[in-house]
């Protein structure tokens, strides 16, 4: 590794230098940075957890040592002392493994022990522009629970089979799961890390995981994950005040800690921006994951968030050079923004001054199409315009159009509970609203549970009803999104020229005061007009 680069923030594989690596001589190579500590070791297993001392290159703050009589499955931590002489055991911020919460010793994991067979695939997949995309959002601990297991989890590898059956029944394409990193909380979903380059332990090993993913790749479903290179968990054991000081955190806790309760990333610093990107780089290449869902992008464009706080320039530049590499690295590779602002260029090429992300969530459309669908149509007539209001920006990004997590939890109801009505009601008008979404331009997400019409806010801690499929008005609403996902993904119309405003056009939107619209979709080989009415229950 080119350490001026490291310093620069120009590495996107520090994970290949640092961390716990096998020697040529035999025995295991330990590597970590630490520029501010008064001393570094290693301890664990092979050492009977007593401090093996880690060296210094010449003030470099990298430190190192070859351990002979480590091995590979051997847990170990990094041991940091600080200026006043105290000491702290972190968990190592390049470990390739960790152990299940709440133990957090770091374990030596060899990455090169999987074979995958999936080339015809990653040669072949592409960004989806004018192709369809539908993805189905997973939380891997609760779309279904493993009785056999005392957590009720089952591994990467055990799931596989059945939710890749399901995805194809389903229609949907594409996978994106929820965090897959390692994280101390259940309740954050993968959202708070302690193990940036770790596959959380719950469900098993690193070739678990390859497995999965291989395993949709040969079923030719693509795999998304998301990525949080925003903010990271408290836990002492973890990033925060790695070296005694704030080396991965802003020391100020006016910016240094987020809303969510957890420490921000400084991106100004050059080996922090080296050690994000180099895990982006490393889900891509070591597990041949079909792209990253980037979380809480609107907190690194402007400060804490907050547009009155101004655009936080050096971060926008860090996910510019960041995007830009890694789509040079990845032939095919989706980035996705998850933003709310109307920060312009989310999804324009590096080249021309963009953030260089292949979509961006929809969240305006997502939030005016529920609001509609929540009122009864009386009142609908006055807000005829939430149903219009899309198309008006929609060719400023190439956007996405999700109904995800974030919408069925914390008592704001699932995606049928939303809707206006009485029981019976709400499903009549949840497929309408699938219907408008599906004909709607722009890439579809749902999460799991909204294609069975789920009553029950999402819970990590529980599988999905699925004995709701039991019942009639639930299976009818199953089987009729699994025939709109098919229309989707069979007729070019709702997905050819999905960016191109010459494939869109209205044919009545001034139906003010009803609840009427009429639009066309146009591909390369159907021309289609959609009428859509919503003005009544029935």
């Amino acid at each position: 590794m080119n350490r001026q680069d490291f310093y620069a923030g120009k590495v996107f594989d520090a994970y290949r230098f640092f961390g716990a690596h096998p020697a040529e001589e035999g025995g295991i190579v330990f590597r970590t940075y630490a520029p501010n500590a008064a001393g570094v070791a290693v301890i664990g297993d092979f050492s009977g957890w007593s401090d093996i001392p880690m060296e210094q290159e010449y003030q470099t703050g990298i430190y190192s040592c070859r351990v002979a009589q480590a091995e590979i499955g051997m847990k170990y931590k990094i041991r940091v002392y600080k200026r006043d002489g105290s000491f702290i055991d972190h968990s190592d911020p390049y470990g390739f493994g960790m152990e299940l919460r709440p133990a957090h010793s770091s374990i030596i994991t060899d990455l090169s022990g999987y074979d995958f067979h999936d080339s015809e695939w990653m040669d072949k997949r592409e960004n989806h522009y004018d192709k369809p995309l539908n993805i189905y959002e997973v939380h891997l601990g609760s779309w279904r629970t493993n009785t056999s297991d005392k957590n009720g989890w089952y591994t990467y590898s055990g799931v596989a089979d059945s939710l890749i059956e399901y995805v194809k029944e389903n229609n949907f394409n594409y996978i994106e799961f929820m965090p897959l990193s390692e994280h101390p909380a259940d309740e954050s979903w993968g959202y708070q890390n302690t193990g940036f380059f770790s596959p959380t332990s719950r469900y098993g090993s690193a070739r678990d995981l390859m497995e999965l993913v291989d395993k949709c790749h040969q079923a030719g479903i693509g795999v998304i994950m998301d990525f949080v290179p925003v903010h990271f968990a408290l836990d002492d054991y973890g990033l925060a005040n790695f070296d005694g000081t704030a080396l991965y955190e802003y020391p100020h806790n006016d910016v240094g800690k987020s809303e969510w309760g957890s420490h921000n990333f400084i991106h100004s610093r050059g080996d922090v921006r080296s050690f994000l990107q180099s895990a982006a780089n490393y889900w891509l290449t070591e597990y041949h994951f079909d792209g990253i869902r980037v979380d809480a992008v609107s907190r690194m464009i402007y400060w804490q968030g907050d547009p009155s706080r101004g655009v936080n320039l050096i971060t926008v530049d860090f996910i510019r050079k960041m995007n830009e590499e890694l789509h040079s690295r990845h032939r095919g590779a989706i980035l996705i923004a998850e933003d709310s602002t109307s920060y312009p260029k989310i999804t324009e090429p590096a080249a021309r001054g963009g953030l260089d992300f292949d979509y961006k969530w929809d969240l305006g459309w997502m939030n005016d199409t529920l609001a509609y669908f929540s009122k009864v149509p009386e009142e609908r007539a006055e807000l005829y315009n939430k149903l219009t209001f899309s198309m008006m920006y929609f060719y400023n990004e190439r956007y996405l159009l999700p109904f995800s997590h974030d919408e069925v939890v914390h008592g704001k109801g699932t995606i049928v509970n939303k809707m206006n009505g009485e029981y019976e009601d709400k499903f009549k008008q949840a497929r309408a609203l699938y219907a408008y979404m599906i004909t709607h331009p722009g890439k579809k997400l749902n999460f799991m549970g909204n294609e069975i019409g789920q009553l029950r806010e999402w819970d990590e801690k529980r599988e999905q009803d699925w004995n709701l499929l039991k019942y009639p008005i639930h299976d009818s609403f199953h089987k009729f999104l699994i025939s709109l996902n098919q229309l989707y993904l069979t007729n070019d119309a709702f997905y050819e020229g999905d960016y191109d405003p010459s494939h869109f056009k209205w044919a009545d939107c001034n139906y003010e005061g009803t609840c009427v619209y009429v639009f066309q979709r146009t591909g390369k080989e159907k021309r289609l007009w959609l009428p859509l009415i919503f003005p009544r229950m029935t």
